[in-house]
């Protein structure tokens, strides 16, 4: 404490910033590495390039819906709600844009050259593609890490930076679900005509929707992620932070955001354990580098509990709380693993389902993913129970036991985020492996360049599920401090009134129906928004085959802009519809109904919401990988590899629209609540 005290700033905003300093740099070093890198012939660049300009087109065209929105909700929110709040929603936004555009530019480049890399071997395709994506893993927490500590700087009450959240929140919704919607529209255009109808690879030159198909890519898996992985980090902080608040003891305040700065030191360690040495086995280095990440950021918060809270019980008991947010994630991706990996049991049974045709592998796929919940739930139950029991068991003497337990529960969420670094550094390289692999194939580079990249691949699409696992598990254990921080929250301004929270009130019947249908409708406004994207996709690619017969010959070049615009329209325009009854179901329920209610609606909305995005994330990848174990296999053509492509294309929308969407819904509705009490209050006494 003394070293603290001799300090003229706060050790919780010196520490972040210099930690984030340190990652960006160490981002910037593996940016300039992976450009030192050969680009590959004029064709690649050429095929680089239209990928980078569609992504570009369609994230313009999407700014120029998202910005003026911000601006305006900026606007209303510093008026109504405190010019702090309006301040804070206005970083939260930007900077979740922000993610998004480093995530796509980088992926971009990165992509290019992995492809021309696969000529020199995996190790080297392997080393481009992760330092890819580490560039992003540690450029977007530091991103949200340095934003919250200075805000936090600032404004010290973090009641009054809670517009953070739903700035972040919103902008990351609008970019999955735009993205999301055009990623998925590409891949089932290019997947059910070019590989089902026209039999012919999805990324040959002589399919109209393989560029589209590769930009989406990148708007979807890259800039989606990024901004996703970006407003989780922000959220988590925000959480902690304000049952920090309730509580009232100022050291409290800094924990949870050296907790972040503790996992941003780790993951800049762990991602420097891989380098470009000759790789048999994908997935070995990344569990080495995430086992080494793991076991520096626990000593980290060890060294930062005992600086920060001493070694008093509750001490120790937060520490612990920490160290089973850091074990979750490897329990999650365990869980994961064993449901969506090709080498184990679920997936095999899935691809070997496909012999009985598309009603069995269909069913196999759904049975499968519901399965996966249970184990899941287990370990964020497990986790929850102990976090809270040990830190409500410890609470001061006088305290409210009840508040510590949930600051445990909050710390654990934080403990998991503070690891985004390296989750989203091995999430993000799938992608780019993926892009890489379509630049292989259109420039006809030959089977084993292929082999390659569809190993990586192949241990890509494991790692973005094991991501989304760990996005959703972070998103139940945030909601859980949120929501409580609404409830005090509400407390505070309603003092004149009682309010019931207790299920005898028939408004909180009403909530917990409204909250959890909420994600069932938006999971099917997403899954209907990627049909009717689609169909549109279709037809285009169909009407080029139809009109221009030289393009199957390989004799005319398809119009490839085309394709990238049919899906921008059509993504952007399925937008409106789950954004708007995110941001709107918790004010109307408030006016109409209360606190009351709106407690019930988040309770519901995390109830329904954890269990289906976990669902659908699973089953979509169990069928992904089930298609590219039949295509390891040699099978490529056969029956059973046209079943598990239609498999493939259901599952789509699945994992990348609506599962990814959710876990920010639920973030997005407890951030709004919590914000917009003060209008609940006003509407009512009026």
């Amino acid at each position: 404490m003394a070293f603290q005290d001799s300090l003229a700033l706060p050790l919780e905003v010196i520490l972040p910033v210099i930690a984030a300093i340190a990652s960006f740099s160490v981002a910037a070093i593996y940016t300039g590495w992976v450009a030192k890198q050969k680009p590959g012939t004029k064709e690649m660049l050429e095929i680089s390039e239209a990928v980078r300009q569609g992504a570009a087109a369609f994230l313009k065209r999407e700014m120029k819906i998202i910005v003026p929105i911000a601006i305006g909700l900026s606007v209303i929110i510093g008026f109504f709600i405190g010019d702090s709040n309006g301040i804070a929603f206005a970083v939260g936004a930007t900077l979740s844009a922000v993610a998004g555009f480093i995530s796509l530019k980088v992926t971009v480049k990165a992509a290019v050259r992995a492809a021309h890399a696969t000529s020199s071997g995996l190790g080297k395709t392997f080393a481009i593609a992760f330092r890819g994506g580490a560039t992003v893993g540690l450029a977007v927490p530091a991103m949200a890490l340095v934003a919250t500590a200075i805000l936090y700087m600032i404004y010290p009450n973090p009641i009054t930076i809670a517009g953070v959240g739903i700035g972040a929140s919103l902008i990351a919704l609008f970019i999955r679900i735009g993205g999301g919607i055009f990623t998925k529209a590409a891949d089932m255009g290019a997947d059910l005509v070019g590989k089902v109808e026209a039999n012919i690879p999805e990324d040959d030159p002589r399919n109209p929707a393989t560029i589209a198909d590769n930009v989406g890519d990148n708007v979807g898996d890259a800039a989606g992620m990024g901004s996703d992985v970006y407003e989780s980090y922000i959220v988590t902080i925000l959480a902690a932070l304000l049952i920090a608040a309730l509580i009232g003891s100022p050291e409290n305040f800094a924990y949870p955001i050296l907790i972040g700065a503790s996992g941003l030191i780790a993951s800049i360690i762990g991602t420097a354990t891989i380098g470009t040495r000759k790789i048999t086995d994908v997935m070995k280095p990344l569990n080495i580098s995430f086992y080494v990440t793991a076991a520096i950021a626990i000593a980290l918060n060890f060294v930062f509990t005992y600086i920060i809270l001493g070694t008093s019980p509750i001490a120790y008991a937060l520490f612990g709380a920490t160290v089973i947010g850091v074990i979750l994630v490897p329990v999650i991706q365990k869980i994961t693993d064993y449901y969506t990996n090709y080498k184990f049991k679920p997936v095999r049974e899935i691809s070997e389902s496909a012999k009985w045709g598309y009603a069995s592998l269909t069913l196999m796929g759904i049975i499968k993913g519901l399965q996966s919940t249970g184990p899941f739930m287990i370990a964020l139950v497990a986790a929850i129970i102990i976090s809270f029991a040990m830190c409500s068991a410890a609470a001061p003497e006088g305290s409210d036991a009840l508040l510590y337990g949930i600051f445990g529960t909050s710390l654990t969420a934080m403990a998991m985020l503070s690891l985004a670094g390296i989750v989203l550094a091995i999430d993000a390289f799938g992608p780019i492996a993926d892009n890489a692999g379509g630049i292989v194939e259109m420039t006809g580079m030959g089977e084993e360049n292929r082999k390659i990249t569809d190993e990586i691949d192949a241990v890509g699409n494991t790692t973005k599920a094991v991501t989304k696992g760990f996005a959703i598990a972070s998103a139940a254990l945030a909601a859980l401090a949120m929501i409580q921080a609404f409830q005090f929250e509400a407390t505070h301004y309603f003092s004149e009134m009682v309010i019931d929270y207790g299920l005898s009130n028939p408004a909180v019947i009403v909530g917990l129906l409204v909250g959890g249908l909420i994600p069932f409708i938006i999971t099917g406004q997403l899954i209907s928004g990627v049909e009717r994207a689609a169909k549109r996709m279709v037809d285009e690619v169909r009407r080029q085959f139809k009109n221009d017969s030289g393009i199957l010959a390989g004799t005319s070049k398809p119009d490839y802009a085309k394709c990238v615009d049919v899906a921008t329209v059509a993504s952007l325009g399925e937008l409106w519809k789950s954004a708007s009854i995110a941001v709107a179901a918790p004010i109307v329920v408030g006016i109409l109904l209360g606190p009351s209610a709106v407690a019930g609606l988040l309770m519901g909305a995390v109830v329904t919401g954890i269990c289906l995005a976990y669902h659908l994330a699973n089953t979509g990848g169990a069928w992904d990988n089930a298609k590219k174990l039949i295509e390891m296999k040699g099978e490529k053509g056969t029956e059973e590899h046209k079943v598990s492509v239609v498999g493939d294309i259901i599952g789509d929308p699945y994992k990348d629209t609506a599962g990814p969407a959710l876990n920010t819904v639920i973030k997005l509705l407890n951030t709004i609540a919590i914000v917009f009490v003060p209008v609940f209050f006003a509407v009512i006494i009026l």
